[in-house]
């Protein structure tokens, strides 16, 4: 069963809210003043895009998604002139050498088969002495949305556990995000965590997005019968923290990772 990555308004439901919240803390933590020049790789639906705009008054941003669904949704959503769309590849950018003072990717190194290629790609079209950085969910221990759904998917079918993001992507990590950036060559690095707060209203809104197919917990959520997509749903439901009010408040962590492209001699 593959990741999808397709449908912007059911990716906006599940996890482009959390992420917005986790972008202004990222974008705060690089620094980058006014007036430069940004590309958003895996831009998805616009969060990390927008914040960008909002906060750092930038003279260009870029996205750069495979995704035209996801694409379409950030081109409707964002109508600042200063940005622009483009469908390509973490891997080999479309676009050219050593242009541009921040390359940023949210949420999305992790689903690139090959993220030193990725990261490679980041650095090369990088200016000298530009920011690379990015930033990726703690799904060990820190994105509780997540951590509650397979735990309780892997306590009702134990093969379950093949398709946890905390198994498939040990990239997610502070040491192997570290190593990651040093192999590519980039200088000052430094890695942080951001946690933010995922409030739920109540447990509809915690389940619904999990119907929506867009990921890897979602995808697995509808590829289920009837009958044991409602014992997951059922079981979610005892485990989770209510509130009297009937919210529930979780937490999610996400790491950064950021780096400096070889400045000038």
């Amino acid at each position: 069963m593959g990741d999808v990555w397709a449908a912007g308004d059911a990716y906006e439901d599940y996890v482009g809210r959390w992420s917005r919240r986790v972008a202004v803390p990222f974008l705060r933590w690089l620094d980058v003043p006014a007036g430069k020049r940004w590309v958003d790789v895996g831009c998805g639906t616009g969060a990390l895009t927008s914040a960008v705009l909002a906060w750092k008054d930038p003279a260009q941003v870029i996205g750069v998604d495979t995704s035209e669904g996801f694409l379409a949704r950030a081109r409707a959503q964002v109508s600042d002139t200063r940005a622009s769309f483009r469908t390509g590849d973490a891997r080999s950018l479309p676009l050219p050498d050593r242009r541009f003072d921040a390359v940023v990717s949210g949420l999305a190194l992790n689903f690139v088969p090959e993220p030193h290629l990725a990261v490679a790609e980041f650095g090369r079209v990088a200016a000298k002495g530009g920011t690379v950085a990015a930033y990726v969910w703690d799904y060990g221990e820190g994105m509780a949305m997540m951590r509650y759904f397979w735990d309780a998917a892997t306590a009702l079918d134990p093969a379950a556990a093949e398709l946890d993001e905390d198994r498939r992507f040990p990239l997610c990590r502070p040491e192997p995000l570290h190593q990651l950036w040093a192999d590519t060559g980039l200088d000052e690095i430094a890695v942080e965590p951001i946690e933010v707060a995922t409030v739920f209203a109540d447990f509809d809104d915690y389940w619904r997005p999990f119907l929506g197919g867009q990921g890897p917990a979602p995808g697995y959520a509808t590829s289920l019968d009837k009958e044991h997509r409602h014992a997951l749903r059922d079981l979610l439901s005892t485990r989770l923290p209510t509130a009297p009010d009937g919210s529930i408040a979780l937490t999610a962590r996400a790491w950064a990772v950021r780096g400096v492209a070889g400045r000038p001699a």
